[in-house]
């Protein structure tokens, strides 16, 4: 009996077992996201130094809005009509050569804070071309009842990352230097080549249209006629752009008396979401999609307002993991719906307006959370940033009735997509 109770929560490792293009796939993004870990945390701490400035921190965010929004739904298009493997090996090398630029600027005896923004912009747009496809790719390499499995663990491959990524990043920024720590995400970037080398081609759609803007306009029609799917797009956006503290966090470290700390700030809310991740098995079984989305953001908000209230490191970092915790819960659940409920010949457009939902709301919010910190004060920020999350996202439940009764029993788009996969994988 507890033996069922444990295999009920524990995170279900069958796609791994049983998919060999899966499990290269999550090897060589798990390694990819160790060294942009690494980087993530280097770029604002480089800023941070050279400019003592939250603006300028914010700004690093503010600088990648405008590439992603029009490279990621031009991505989302791109991936319905070309390889999807194919165009994330392409992207991966663009990305090694653009953190090979920062390297230089880095050892360059007066770093330049312009081409700093200028490579994160093109950093935005490598990322807006690359996410689709690696997010529509998924339903090609594993069958329809262990895509909510593939979805924890593709979760549990990126907080891998963000955990390791910056706890090494940060020793090895203070030990060492900014420049170390760009050299150690060059190296990561082989290693993950390696594996994607082993992940089979995944052509599109033989009907697949051209790239062209009638599709994408085809495409957002799409998302605009469901009001559960646009559900799951607002109620991130609202809680990422009203909680997001990460810009702060450099400057947080200092505050509470712990430069040290810098790593563990950027990996606290990871491993509360881990521990989700990990005890994930009951998501299986769980109907309501759309209720858990919308509590774990409220979850998020008040989590993010109590860090806020805080002036010990030990409560910041453990109400950091509380909100990381109710973010996982309500990613595990979108990702969940976005993927058992969007055909295949519309999968890469959404995912590019996904990938907008999700990236676009912590971006912006970066310099909601600077801007209010500069104004104010910058427990402020991100406590008041937490009450108007809770509130925009209650706002948001009672106008989105489609989403709050999500049921992926009854669902017409989750019952209608389980049909097509069953017919799928019998002619397979």
């Amino acid at each position: 009996m507890e033996e069922d109770k444990r295999s009920k929560f524990a995170i279900d490792l069958t796609p791994l077992k049983k998919y060999p293009d899966f499990r290269n796939l999550w090897a060589s993004g798990l390694i990819t996201y160790l060294g942009s870990m690494i980087t993530y945390v280097a770029v604002p701490f480089q800023i941070k130094e050279m400019t003592n400035s939250y603006i300028a921190v914010g700004i690093s965010g503010l600088v990648e809005i405008v590439p992603l929004i029009l490279f990621g739904l031009y991505g989302g298009v791109l991936a319905d009509y070309v390889d999807r493997k194919k165009m994330i090996w392409a992207t991966e090398v663009a990305s090694l050569v653009l953190v090979a630029i920062l390297l230089v600027n880095a050892l360059s005896p007066n770093p330049n804070l312009i081409l700093i923004y200028v490579v994160i912009g093109i950093f935005a747009a490598v990322n807006g071309l690359q996410r689709p496809s690696a997010d529509a790719i998924l339903p090609r390499l594993v069958g329809h009842a262990d895509l909510p499995a593939a979805s924890a663990l593709m979760s549990l491959r990126w907080q891998l990352g963000v955990i390791i990524g910056p706890t090494i990043g940060g020793v090895l920024i203070a030990t060492f230097s900014v420049s170390v720590g760009y050299i150690a995400d060059i190296a990561t970037f082989f290693i993950s080549l390696a594996f994607l080398m082993r992940v089979k081609n995944v052509p599109a759609n033989p009907e697949a249209q051209k790239p062209s803007l009638a599709g994408l306009i085809e495409g957002v029609r799409y998302a605009f006629s469901r009001q559960d799917l646009m559900g799951t797009y607002l109620v991130d956006l609202a809680a990422m752009f009203f909680a997001m503290p990460i810009a702060l966090f450099p400057f947080w470290a200092d505050q509470l008396g712990a430069p040290w700390a810098l790593g563990l700030l950027y990996a606290a809310g990871t491993v509360g979401s881990v521990v989700v991740t990990l005890t994930s098995g009951w998501t299986r079984t769980y109907r309501f999609h759309g209720r858990a989305v919308i509590w774990a953001a409220i979850g998020w908000g008040a989590a993010i307002a109590f860090a806020g209230l805080s002036n010990s490191l030990i409560l910041v970092l453990l109400f950091l993991a509380m909100a990381g915790a109710a973010d996982m819960v309500s990613a595990l659940f979108r990702g969940v719906i976005w993927n058992q409920t969007i055909p295949d010949g519309y999968r890469g457009r959404l995912a590019g307006i996904e990938l907008l939902s999700y990236s676009i709301g912590p971006l912006a919010g970066q310099m909601r959370a600077a801007s209010m910190a500069a104004v104010t004060t910058l427990n402020f920020s991100v406590t008041f940033g937490g009450v108007l999350c809770i509130v925009s996202v209650a706002i948001l439940a009672l106008c989105l009735p489609k989403l709050r009764k999500y049921d992926s029993e009854t669902n017409q788009y989750a019952v209608e997509m389980r049909r097509i996969r069953a017919e799928d994988e019998k002619t397979e």
